[in-house]
């Protein structure tokens, strides 16, 4: 009998997840962004004002749980719509059974409509009436950007609130919690090591679900009562692989992903890159780093890299692990193999040091904007030479402050497409020696 079919057979009716969901405001794990003293959606709720909002984050993060307290707190019916079985004609019926509890019995309704963005833009059109009548309130729950999967009419008229993975201090409480409950595993006088409970933490992605879910399965598999790291690992269905997000391997291990995407050695950033996504790293850091290195690294040598990087973000994003994988890997390989130059970045920092050495020059004024007569008469833009007034769409002269003259920032390399910027730099130059001779 393996570890799930044991966990099958001692589990109770309702799942762990389930009965361990907050009754109110003060259990509600994490998001003090939002529900901190003094924050607005907290003082919303304590005031009964909230209106129709959007809760936009990922799996796990206490949508619907937050969705239940909110009725709870207003005493307000609580009716849970799934956008993925429900149809519009259900919606109409509850809209409708709204309305005759709210005129016979005065009771408000709390329409909470999971996963909205499944809807498509008409079908959401069906809540307008109701929404703006406050016959319900609504609450739509999505994983997805709702400025692009919610009707934009729908949107305008309800508040976005940005829900934010768990951190693994907030999932550290709701697995302590969840074995000191009675409505949890209190009865089973459960204990679990600090290296196990670590690793449930660190690895549950953020999501309480999957971190309440491992935990009603290792108390089902262990034997003496004690959780302890080999469990935990079987439960989650992880290894535990030394990188702790908050520490040194954290640095050291991008720190070698980088290096190899410099290195232009694809094998090893595949392989650091494997070990940060089998680690748990966020999807979003790696990318963001792919795409500042496309800049750094690989800049004008080949300036599709940043396009690409940015695809990988957008791939990422709309997709998400485990396919979103496939998607770094293409990325990743790209800007390993593609030529590389710095020259970019050289150039906004020695340019960055001469503006904190000089300070703030003066434009010159014959580059000046001369909107009004009184700067024409102080000689705003007087002298200045129109580039397309010349052979080649250059002119023969100086934009930088008198006092930095002649000074160069940009120096191309002669790897990948740079080369051809430096010899178009080069034929520009030679133009402009043509006007000087002239």
């Amino acid at each position: 009998m393996d570890l799930f079919e044991q966990s099958a057979q001692n589990s109770t009716s309702t799942p762990l997840a389930e009965r361990m969901r907050p009754r109110n405001l003060d259990e509600v794990v994490g998001q003090q962004h939002l529900l901190g003293e003094g924050k607005l959606l907290r003082r919303l709720i304590e005031t009964d004002q909230l209106s129709s909002v959007i809760f936009w984050g990922p799996p796990g993060t206490g949508k619907t749980s937050l969705g239940q307290v909110i009725a709870g707190r207003t005493e307000s019916r609580f009716v849970f719509f799934s956008a993925v079985l429900g149809s519009i004609k259900e919606v109409r019926e509850i809209v409708a059974e709204a309305k005759q509890q709210r005129a016979y019995h005065g009771r408000k309704t709390l329409l909470f409509v999971d996963e909205i963005h499944r809807f498509n833009k008409a079908q959401q059109d069906a809540f307008l009436p109701s929404v703006e009548k406050g016959d319900v309130t609504l609450i739509g729950a999505t994983t997805e950007n709702p400025s692009f999967e919610v009707n934009s009419a729908l949107l305008s008229r309800s508040r976005v609130f940005v829900l934010e993975s768990l951190a693994a201090e907030d999932l550290k409480i709701l697995l302590q919690r969840a074995l000191a409950d009675p409505r949890g595993l209190l009865e089973q006088k459960l204990e679990i090591d600090e290296d196990a409970a670590e690793f449930l933490s660190e690895q549950a992605d953020g999501d309480a679900r999957i971190l309440l879910g491992a935990i009603e399965v290792a108390a089902s598999a262990t034997q003496d009562g004690r959780i302890n790291l080999q469990i935990a690992q079987e439960a989650l269905q992880k290894k535990a692989l030394r990188y702790d997000k908050g520490a040194d391997e954290h640095y050291n291990v991008i720190s070698a992903f980088i290096k190899s995407l410099r290195g232009s050695d694809p094998d090893g950033a595949l392989y650091w890159l494997a070990r940060m996504l089998e680690a748990g790293e966020a999807p979003l850091f790696i990318v963001r780093r792919m795409v500042i290195f496309a800049s750094e690294d690989i800049g004008n040598a080949d300036p599709r890299a940043l396009q690409i990087a940015l695809a990988v973000q957008q791939a990422v994003h709309f997709i998400g692990l485990p396919e979103a994988r496939i998607n770094l890997a293409q990325g990743v390989t790209y800007l390993a193999t593609a030529p590389k130059s710095n020259a970019s970045y050289l150039g906004i920092n020695q340019a960055q040091a001469e503006v904190r050495k000089s300070g703030a020059l003066p434009v010159p004024k014959y580059i000046r904007n001369a909107p009004t007569k009184l700067m024409k008469e102080q000689g705003y833009g007087k002298g200045y030479k129109y580039a397309h007034d010349f052979n080649g769409g250059v002119a023969d002269q100086q934009h930088l402050p008198e006092q930095l003259a002649g000074t160069k920032f940009y120096r191309p390399t002669e790897r990948g497409y740079e080369k051809l910027i430096g010899e178009r730099m080069a034929y520009l130059e030679g133009l402009k020696k043509e006007q000087q001779d002239k």
